[in-house]
């Protein structure tokens, strides 16, 4: 596996993780309470800066490539991830997740996702590492799920019939009331799950499917587990804050999903063409960034116009 990163740098990446997560929990968040609009904005720039800033670590370290290609996945995983946002809703929706708790479901799922994301990256590396086809088959893979998001209709989230929660609830004994911010309890010397645990579960669950999808896509820009990962990382650790801050937002994005199925078929087709022309870094974050703001610009010029009120009634 290919990997700029000195133990040096690996170690200001994770240090820079450490004091961030520490001071949103430990400091700012350490109460649970509802995450207002300007919180929410003040901690998607925080969390935006952060990753520039880190950018540019990159840039005077290793050169403008690399800093590059980490900006350039790194936007490709902050594209992908708001679309995560909306499943999320639904899931605090169907459990009735009370807004105080959710920062907290979220924040553990990150800390989750550090590790699920990591042992991903480092099969992927391993698999394009050992054999080359694998390239061809991670290219395809994203062209056909652009397609397919494409192509396909909205379909209503049921998180009820995520396999992973149905197993959970068979073999953890769980209680129906949420329990403050407390993921376990204990009654009458037995440990209980309570909800609150559940959501975590399912939330999980569903960052693994989506990684599924936003790896390979982040590989199709840099073949180094360095860049792969900090950009993936930096993409989700600021997912929590953009959540509570577009949320309404979102669902007015009616062409976000056009936009990244044509985002995911492009580094499909940038991976399958690798050993032919290898699309320069510059063009591909522009592409990138052009299809996002085309996507976005696209949802506001055109959106549907409200109804127009009733005719009053005829006077008799």
């Amino acid at each position: 596996m290919h990997s700029v990163g000195s133990p040096l740098v690996w170690t200001v990446f994770g240090a820079i993780v450490v004091v961030m997560l520490a001071l949103d929990l430990g400091v700012f968040h350490r109460k649970a309470h509802v995450i207002g609009t300007r919180e929410a904005a003040a901690w998607s720039a925080v969390w935006i800066g952060v990753a520039l800033c880190f950018a540019l670590f990159v840039y005077l370290r290793f050169g403008p490539a690399m800093a590059g290609d980490f900006v350039t996945a790194w936007l490709i995983e902050k594209a992908l991830s708001v679309d995560n946002i909306f499943v999320f809703l639904v899931i605090f929706s169907y459990f009735s997740v009370p807004p105080n708790l959710q920062h907290r479901v979220l924040f553990w799922g990150i800390l989750g996702a550090l590790i699920t994301r990591g042992l991903f990256i480092v099969v992927g590396a391993a698999l394009l590492a050992a054999f080359h086809w694998v390239m061809y088959v991670f290219g395809a893979f994203l062209v056909l799920t652009g397609f397919k998001l494409l192509v396909q209709k909205d379909e209503e989230i049921h998180p009820e019939r995520n396999p992973v929660l149905r197993l959970f609830r068979r073999f953890v004994p769980a209680v129906s009331e949420y329990e403050g911010k407390q993921f376990l309890v204990k009654r009458d010397g037995r440990t209980y799950a309570t909800p609150l645990l559940l959501v975590l579960v399912v939330v999980e669950a569903t960052d693994v499917v989506f990684a599924v999808d936003s790896i390979p896509a982040v590989f199709a820009i840099s073949k180094d587990v360095f860049i792969v990962y900090t950009s993936n990382i930096f993409a989700i650790l600021g997912l929590r804050a953009l959540c509570f801050l577009i949320a309404s937002l979102v669902r007015r994005l009616r062409y976000l999903k056009a936009g990244l199925a044509l985002i995911l078929a492009f580094v499909g087709i940038k991976m399958l063409i690798a050993d032919v022309y290898k699309i320069p870094t510059g063009i591909s974050l522009a592409v990138v960034a052009a299809l996002l703001i085309g996507a976005a610009a696209a949802s506001f010029l055109f959106a549907p116009k409200a109804d127009s009120p009733a005719d009053p009634p005829a006077s008799p």
